[in-house]
């Protein structure tokens, strides 16, 4: 147990003191497993939690299967997303609090009524659903050259940094989300692009995921929780002065500009 808060812990100091470290199953812990790593998550959760910081909810990860397969995986990754990582739309990310950022665009949900699995589908999400949003998620992983194993990267709260969320709300019932179009710009020009099906062949299967995962030791999706479901877009490396736009069909537009 001390060794998954001495992990944590290590993660943490590289997040606040924005310098890269090596990843854990280089030396700290070669034969870190994936459930282990979750357990150092939960240290890293701690420590922020103790701090004051407040939870927004969950994020997933991994959510195409392009990446599950290059990572040889079945299902994605979820890590937290806190208040003090979110940024007003069209405001500034300071380059200087991160690392080595990229960003990309994701759906949002805002959870209406809480979604306990194990069991729980797509359909079942919706329901419970009170809006949508459209998101840009900045990742920045703690590890040098983002270079790290499945373990590694859970224990890392899943390269969570920043995320930029729009200010439009729509009913999911509006929209065939697995249909919504959405690119990626950075200083107008688009850097990607992709429809909402890139996330597990639908948003609401990302979700339904987590809450079957989370179901596992117990926990929850809660009422109230404000989900990242996982990348439409592929993740663009940012630069100092850099513009990024991403619009989403239906739902709005999100921006932020990279700052010193």
């Amino acid at each position: 147990m001390s060794q998954y808060k001495e992990l944590a812990e290590y993660l943490v100091s590289a997040e606040v003191e924005k310098r890269e470290v090596v990843k854990i199953t280089a030396n700290l812990k070669p034969d870190l497993t994936v459930e282990e790593a979750y357990h150092v998550q939960q240290e890293l959760v701690n420590i922020k939690l103790n701090e004051g910081k407040r939870m927004v909810g969950p994020k997933m990860g991994l959510t195409s299967h392009a990446k599950m397969k290059q990572m040889n995986v079945n299902e994605p990754i979820y890590g937290y997303v806190f208040d003090y990582m979110l940024i007003e739309n069209g405001g500034q990310v300071p380059l200087h609090e991160q690392i080595h950022p990229k960003v990309e665009a994701e759906i949002a949900f805002v959870i209406g009524e809480d979604i306990e699995g194990p069991g729980v589908t797509g359909a079942q999400v919706l329901a419970k659903t009170q809006y949508v949003l459209p998101a840009l998620e900045i990742i920045d992983s703690r590890y040098e050259n983002f270079n790290f194993t499945l373990p590694d990267v859970i224990a890392d709260n899943a390269s969570t940094s920043r995320v930029v969320f729009g200010t439009s709300l729509k009913k999911p019932e509006q929209f065939e989300l697995d249909l919504v179009g959405v690119t990626l710009s950075i200083n107008g020009e688009i850097k990607d692009l992709g429809a909402g099906a890139a996330v597990v062949g639908h948003p609401a299967h990302s979700v339904a995921m987590l809450a079957n995962m989370l179901a596992r030791k117990g926990e929850k999706v809660r009422k109230g929780d404000v989900i990242l479901t996982g990348g439409i877009t592929g993740a663009v490396m940012l630069k100092y002065g850099d513009v990024v736009s991403g619009k989403f069909e239906g739902l709005g537009e999100v921006t932020f500009t990279v700052t010193d």
